[in-house]
């Protein structure tokens, strides 16, 4: 599966469609959000998480979805199951973040 790169608006829609959604918070000047990218995209396609909707969030131009996601620092990832924040944190781990993703299973 890909990652989707949406807006506020988007954001919301997606949460209301999606049972499991992990979102990577970013800002384009955040230098391990890059670095992350590549990583993050590829464990989108792991068979592990299959099921599970992968988003990207420019938290800088979307106030909205940053609020939803609780982010205190970038990059930031959080889950949400039907809707509602289960879990977040701010990192660049792969470990954490495949420990986070775990969660939704």
């Amino acid at each position: 599966m890909a990652v989707e790169i949406v807006t506020d608006e988007a954001f919301n829609e997606k949460l209301k469609s999606e049972d499991k959604v992990v979102v990577k918070y970013f800002a384009d000047w955040c230098g391990n959000c890059r670095l992350f990218a590549p990583k993050y995209k590829r464990l989108s396609g792991d068979e592990r998480f299959e099921g599970i909707t992968f988003l990207d969030v420019n938290a800088e131009k979307n106030p909205d979805a940053r609020k939803a996601g609780e982010v205190t620092n970038l990059p930031y990832f959080a889950i949400f199951k039907n809707g509602e924040l289960v879990e977040g944190f701010a990192g660049s781990k792969e470990d954490a973040v495949v420990e986070l993703i775990s969660k939704l299973n």
